[in-house]
């Protein structure tokens, strides 16, 4: 297979748009993309194509299909090519929950400090455009059986943790896993576990999806003013660990096609297979 530098995709038709609301969804798309070296010299990883469309677009296709109104890209390697190849709206399909094409903004880390902030930092720095409670996808893991469900949203708001993760099982590279899964917490929800390595329970390998309330990255869990000001980085595994060990994160195991896209190879060999679909079985809940 072979790439060309920069994709050949056409951006999608910039609509007129109404005010959008604080955004519901996040993906982020700030990271340099290292182990996709060359291929991500001079195209950022979410742009890069599978099955005829940057990966982010698979992301954006099942956002606009959930209904959702408002999506905000977070961006540094190559930030600029993002808004100048996926324009400031995404048009909706057939198979749409609504006839309002979803909104799309950014937040230009490289722009505005010279490089990206880590996932935590970067969510600070995006808190006043995102609303109570968002979704967060890695904007470069192909899940194309996965439906975003506003109604699950709503289900996280009313239970007052700071987080839900979908989990996977561990692919062969991450055979240790991330996180386990525990007894239910409140609501119902399975809690999400810190476990140490030593640990003879199962771990699972964090999907990238999951549901944040605000709450988590400002204080006291992050000591970051929202907004980020100063540009700091922060990771986010550890901010996830700490809020597992006071019982404020649930989790799931996603039992669909979830591909973590960090290598040429692996790119290679999932653009060599059959393109998955939308699958309506594949929606999850909280």
């Amino acid at each position: 297979m072979t790439h060309p530098s920069a994709p050949v995709f056409q951006p999608k038709p910039a609509a007129s748009l109404p005010a959008s609301p604080p955004a519901s969804a996040l993906l982020l798309a700030a990271g340099r993309g290292e182990r996709m070296r060359p291929l991500t010299d001079h195209c950022p990883k979410p742009l890069l194509l599978l099955h005829g469309q940057p990966l982010i677009a698979w992301h954006l296709d099942a956002l606009a299909r959930a209904g959702v109104r408002h999506a905000l890209i977070n961006t540094a390697w190559l930030g600029e090519q993002l808004p100048e190849r996926l324009g400031s709206s995404w048009p909706v399909d057939a198979c749409s929950a609504s006839a309002t094409p979803l909104a799309l903004s950014y937040s230009h880390e490289g722009r505005d400090f010279g490089g990206a902030l880590e996932t935590a930092g970067g969510i600070a720095r995006a808190l006043p455009a995102l609303a109570e409670c968002f979704c967060a996808v890695a904007a470069d893991a192909y899940v194309p059986g996965f439906a975003f469900d506003t109604a699950a949203l709503q289900r996280f708001a009313a239970s007052g943790l700071l987080a839900h993760l979908w989990l996977v099982p561990n692919p062969a590279q991450h055979p240790g896993g991330d996180f386990g899964l525990g007894p239910p917490g409140p609501h119902g929800c399975t809690l999400a576990l810190n476990l140490p390595a030593t640990h003879p329970g199962p771990r699972y390998t964090f999907s990238g999806l999951a549901l944040y309330r605000r709450e988590l990255f400002s204080p006291p869990w992050l000591a970051i003013a929202p907004g980020n000001p100063q540009g700091i980085r922060a990771a986010l595994a550890p901010l996830l660990r700490h809020a597992m060990d006071n019982h404020r994160v649930s989790a799931e195991l996603y039992p669909g096609p979830w591909a973590d896209v960090g290598t040429p190879e692996r790119l290679a060999a999932l653009e060599a297979r059959t393109p998955e679909t939308h699958a309506p079985e594949a929606r999850t809940r909280t």
